[in-house]
């Protein structure tokens, strides 16, 4: 069965998963994506939704030609850890300017992007830039598969330990093998996590784990940091698992050993994960360690449970373990509920976004699952009171009297058991049998929601994608829409604006608009206006109010909220009494 549950968590988790999901959107960036420049910048800025790690590689600019530009090293803008900004050392010529960046999400997952700027007016053709491997497959799925295993391993470990502290099952002995099991099961897979964490973050292949330098790196880390003492809490862990085996004691100061270092334990996937980023981290966090360890104590309670079932389990043990499994369910539910709404942000998330339609399909198995266990329940209310019957039979007959000397007398022969009831003895084997099957079937179940929580720890919350999408991401993400307007200068000939609008799409936009003279360098004009009208929808003018920013107009939000074909009407003054307006139709997507 241990080997089943195994199997089906990774079947779901591997088939499931796909590429990891980052989870950090770049909110903007300094020089714009695809703005001209009149001057070199001496910075390149990324301003990220949340909080990011950098690498010795974060960035790599080049040239026109496609050659490397000097930088210096990574570092932060104001201190923010929500910002990754690089140094241009060398002098910038004119021309297109590729900035390819990798940064690690609070979350642990890496992400990355390019986008491009323009010095002095955009080359003739910029070279094509790949901004590097997302992900390797086969480091990708070595991940995936160990991460699954460290999540089983711990659940079932921090579960079947609880279990005995809570339910006190007669005989320890068929738990001992599982405990010892989960604990080099957890073990290992945290140990295959530290030396795959680097070519993960590079996206490079699995050879790397033989890199030590690399090592070295990935223990400076915060996600590295975390793996590290998920280690070190397995050396008490160990000791705590011989001092139990050797004694068979449970003593108040064992207990609460174990329960902090659960928590120690929960910890170091909650500072790693969702919890640790985005919205009220510290309540995110109380949620997330609680969520972790109620599932262990559900989940590896039951796989204890079926273990012990084997046995001669009583069912006062049975009793005990159904409600501390009440407990558990009812504390999932608590902080699910928060969890999911931290991750979803809004209802037309929960349908609208892969996150929303995992979070539906992890209800759907939980609603099973709750079933499953309502089965459970009521075998072990029948397993109970059939325990109570053989109990008070076996006190019915101590209590009849032994004649001496001679055959009992009628007043004093032993009752007869009624022909229609079964022997109680029968009624429990029956009782236990019955009980046995609910719960292997709760179990599977179990690990399949279980398996799908994994996968939602890898995939973008409906939250995070909706600030994406608002944040119009400079990688390359959403395609922006890039207009060019010729206009006449009168005497002086023909100059033209090129606007992009990024990401050309209902909601938040971003505008740029840059004015080329009739050489086609940059040309500097008193007043730029730009306005969008939606004529079948009588919606508009819209003005998008542009800033002068030296070289170049912008606006950080202009909000169109209806997809169409839209009239965009551009007026350039190009002296203090002469002005040009200038249409164009764009179609805006959904």
């Amino acid at each position: 069965m241990l080997l089943g549950t195994v199997f089906a968590l990774l079947v779901l988790g591997v088939g499931g998963a796909g590429p990891a999901s980052a989870h950090a959107a770049l909110r903007s960036t300094d020089p714009g994506d695809g703005s001209v420049l009149r001057s070199a910048p001496r910075h390149v800025t990324l301003t990220f939704t949340e909080s990011v790690g950098l690498r010795d590689d974060s960035f790599r600019v080049l040239d026109p030609g496609g050659h490397r530009v000097r930088t210096g090293e990574a570092g932060r803008a104001e201190g923010r850890s929500d910002t990754a900004r690089v140094t241009l050392s060398g002098e910038l010529g004119e021309g297109t300017y590729t900035v390819a960046w990798r940064v690690v999400s609070a979350d642990s997952h890496p992400v990355s992007g390019a986008f491009t700027f323009s010095v002095g007016k955009p080359s003739a053709g910029a070279a094509a830039v790949d901004p590097g491997p997302t992900e390797d497959p086969a480091t990708a799925a070595l991940h995936h598969i160990a991460r699954y295993l460290a999540y089983l391993s711990a659940a079932l470990l921090i579960g079947a330990a609880a279990f005995v502290a809570l339910c006190r099952p007669p005989d320890l002995a068929p738990l001992r093998r599982p405990l010892v099991a989960s604990w080099w099961a957890l073990l290992a897979s945290t140990v295959a996590l530290l030396l795959l964490r680097a070519p993960y973050e590079a996206g490079t292949g699995p050879s790397a784990v033989l890199d030590v330098s690399a090592l070295g790196d990935t223990a400076s880390t915060r996600p590295g940091a975390l793996l590290l003492a998920r280690l070190a809490l397995l050396v008490p862990v160990a000791f705590l698992l011989a001092r139990a085996a050797r004694r068979h004691i449970r003593t108040p100061v064992s207990a609460a050993a174990g329960v902090a270092l659960a928590v120690g334990l929960a910890l170091t996937w909650a500072a790693a994960e969702h919890a640790s980023a985005g919205i009220q981290v510290p309540v995110a966090m109380t949620s997330s360690v609680l969520h972790l360890l109620a599932t262990a104590v559900w989940l590896g309670g039951l796989v204890a449970l079926l273990l012990t079932l084997r046995g001669t389990t009583d069912a006062a043990t049975v009793a005990r373990f159904s409600r501390a499994a009440f407990v558990s369910v009812t504390v999932l539910v608590v902080t699910g509920v928060y969890q999911s709404w931290r991750g979803l942000g809004s209802w037309q998330a929960l349908t609208g976004t892969t996150y929303g339609r995992l979070l539906l399909a992890k209800l759907a198995a939980v609603a099973v699952l709750l079933a499953a266990a309502a089965v459970s329940r009521r075998w072990t209310a029948a397993l109970a009171d059939a325990g109570t019957a053989v109990r008070e039979r076996g006190h019915a007959l101590e209590r009849v009297p032994a004649r001496v000397g001679g055959p009992p007398g009628p007043r004093e022969a032993a009752p007869e058991p009624s022909e229609s009831a079964p022997p109680a003895g029968t009624a429990v084997d029956a009782h236990r049998r019955g009980l046995r099957r609910s719960v292997i079937a709760e179990a599977t179940v179990a690990a399949v929601v279980l398996g799908i929580t994994t996968v939602l720890t890898s995939t973008v919350p409906g939250r995070a994608a909706a600030e994406a999408a608002r944040s119009a991401p400079a990688g390359g993400v959403l395609p922006a829409s890039v207009t060019t307007i010729p206009f006449e200068i009168g005497a002086s000939g023909r100059g033209t604006v090129q606007i992009t609008l990024d990401p050309g799409r209902t909601g938040d936009n971003a505008v740029q608009a840059v004015v080329f003279g009739p050489d086609g360098s940059l040309a500097a004009v008193p007043e730029l206006r730009l306005s969008f009208t939606l004529p079948d929808q009588d919606v508009g003018p819209i003005d998008a109010e542009l800033v002068d920013r030296g070289g170049y107009w912008s606006a950080n939000s202009l909000t169109l909220p209806l997809p169409g074909t839209w009239t965009m009407r551009t007026t350039v003054r190009v002296s203090e009494i002469d002005q040009v307006s200038e249409s164009r139709r764009i179609r805006i997507e959904r």
